[in-house]
Order: structure tokens, then C-alpha cells, then sequence
């Protein structure tokens, strides 16, 4: 009983040491959803909420039918690499530990890791063992997702040079000639600058901040 007491005091002290920074538009994109546990809100009425920086994920979640999550445990805490690639662990008295970065068998490329993109939207799964995956959007059968106000710092890492690079990749019928007007032209295909400028436009669309000049 004492241990909710401090807690629940806590938490009403932290609402003016943490500036939450999740769900910026205020349109309802504060929630995650676990299979087995229900909700779970990244801005609630009560606490600090959660605040993303440019280093780590601090704050508490709320779940109504598992309590408060931790992000910052003593013993845990979720990490952000700077490009919205988190990692670590985040608490519940209810559920243990719960993974941002979990590996599945037979995934490549981390794909079940949480991640911020460059828009500020969580993508990506958690694992906690005791209550299975939680899942940070979806468009269907119901659409959600978590925003944030904190955006990456936009200097292209590998996994844009990944996305990009397979759109070119697909836009041509010969894969080992990146000629993106190759089947517009009808002509033999060779990398002129309308693939450049079709790289730098895809470029742009994934991270309209990544040339070193805006950077």
C-alpha cells in the first residue's frame, strides 16, 4: 500500500519535470496496443507522461488493466540511438520487463524493433514475456499509432539507403543498371541525371532534412 501511495505521489510530482512530447497534434495518437493486456496510453491525464529525446524514452505508460510501465526503471530503461531506433527495457510491477527491441526467429534487419520515423510515428513491436507482443500501429481492423513531437536529427542512415535504394532498384527492369527511365524511354539503359533525380527525390521523401546543407 505504501509503495502505491509513494508511487501515485511521484508521479503527480513529475508532471513539471518531464515536458511530455507525445501526441503533439493532440488527435488521440497516444496509443499502443498488447494482445493480452488491452491500451496502452503514452499521454495519460495523470504523471509527466513520456518524453522522447534525443538519447532515451523516459517516463510512464498507462495500462488499465495492468498499471503503470516504466521506461526508465533502475535497472532497464529504453534507448534511442538518435535515429528513433530504440532498444532496451521498460518496467511494470504487473507485467516484468518489456523489450523494444526483441529478436523473432527468422527476422532480418530488426524488423520487429521499435522505431520513431521521420514523421514522428512509432513503428515496430515489443515483447514482454508475460503478456506477448505490443504492437505501436495499425490500420486495421482498428487504426492507431503513437506520435511524438521529437524527430530525428534526418542524417540518412543505412535503413533509408535501404528503402531508397530498393524503390530504384524496382523502378527498373534491369536490376543491375539503376536507370529509373529506362522503361519510360524505351531506349538502352544507362544512369543519366533523371536517376539522380529520382534518387533525390525518394531521398527527400524519407527524410526531407538529409542533405548536409539542411542537416
Amino acid at each position: 500500500m505504501k509503495t502505491l501511495l509513494y508511487s501515485s505521489i511521484w508521479l503527480l510530482l513529475s508532471i513539471d519535470v518531464f515536458a511530455q512530447n507525445i501526441d503533439p497534434f493532440n488527435d488521440g495518437s497516444k496509443y499502443a496496443y498488447g494482445e493480452n493486456i488491452g491500451w496502452l496510453n503514452f499521454k495519460p491525464a495523470l504523471g509527466g507522461g513520456v518524453t522522447v529525446t534525443d538519447t532515451a524514452m523516459i517516463g510512464f505508460v498507462w495500462c488499465e488493466n495492468t498499471g503503470w510501465l516504466n521506461l526508465a526503471p533502475v535497472y532497464g530503461g529504453v534507448a534511442n540511438n538518435g535515429l528513433g531506433e530504440l532498444s532496451g527495457f521498460a518496467w511494470g510491477e504487473n507485467i516484468g520487463w518489456l523489450n523494444f527491441n526483441p529478436n523473432s526467429p527468422g527476422e532480418v534487419n530488426d524488423e520487429y524493433r521499435v522505431r520513431i520515423n521521420h514523421d514522428g510515428d512509432f513503428e515496430g513491436w515489443a515483447w514482454g514475456e508475460n503478456i506477448g507482443w505490443v504492437h505501436f500501429a495499425a490500420d486495421s481492423p482498428v487504426i492507431f499509432k503513437v506520435s511524438t513531437s521529437w524527430l530525428t536529427s534526418c542524417r540518412v542512415d543505412l535503413n533509408d539507403l535501404a528503402a531508397f535504394a530498393q524503390e530504384w532498384l524496382l523502378v527498373s527492369p534491369l536490376r543491375t543498371r539503376l536507370d529509373s527511365d529506362f522503361i519510360v524511354s524505351g531506349r538502352i539503359s544507362y544512369v543519366d541525371m533523371t536517376d539522380f533525380a529520382h534518387l533525390s527525390s525518394l531521398w527527400m521523401d524519407r527524410c526531407p532534412w538529409a542533405w548536409p546543407w539542411l542537416d
